[in-house]
């Protein structure tokens, strides 16, 4: 793994999150928050920040995830997602680290493997600390 991206301000809550999640619309919001709140629970060592319009999850100040909802779509996000297994093959994106997962309301995502793919990319994020 390279350098890790390091965000200052991360806070066991930001009020800055619920005030964003809040002004969402419904049917994406209810997509977008639990998915969040997977994050938060991966560990006591978990901090949030809003992070140009995404919801972010850290260890510290190193960000290992994020929630983003767009107008049709959530993308499930993360900074590391190039080097995170994905056997579901749910990753999308060509960038050099991160990746993301598009859910669309009234698609099915393969919520086991994209709770897989959360878990990899916090265990990721401690070792790599």
């Amino acid at each position: 793994m390279s350098a890790i991206l390091r965000f200052n301000g991360a806070v066991e809550r930001d009020p800055a999150i619920a005030r964003w999640f809040d002004a969402q619309p419904k049917v994406l919001r209810l997509i977008a928050e639990p998915w969040f709140e997977f994050m938060r629970q991966r560990g006591a060592d978990v901090l949030e920040l809003f992070h140009d319009g995404l919801a972010t999850a850290c260890v510290g100040d190193a960000p290992f995830a994020y929630v983003g909802v767009f107008s049709e779509h959530v993308n499930v996000g993360f900074f590391q997602g190039a080097s995170l297994p994905d056997p579901a093959h749910l990753l999308e994106g060509s960038g050099k680290f991160m990746r993301h997962v598009m859910i669309r309301p009234g698609f099915p995502v393969d919520r086991s493997a994209l709770e897989a793919l959360i878990v990899s990319a916090y265990q990721d994020i401690l070792t790599s600390m």
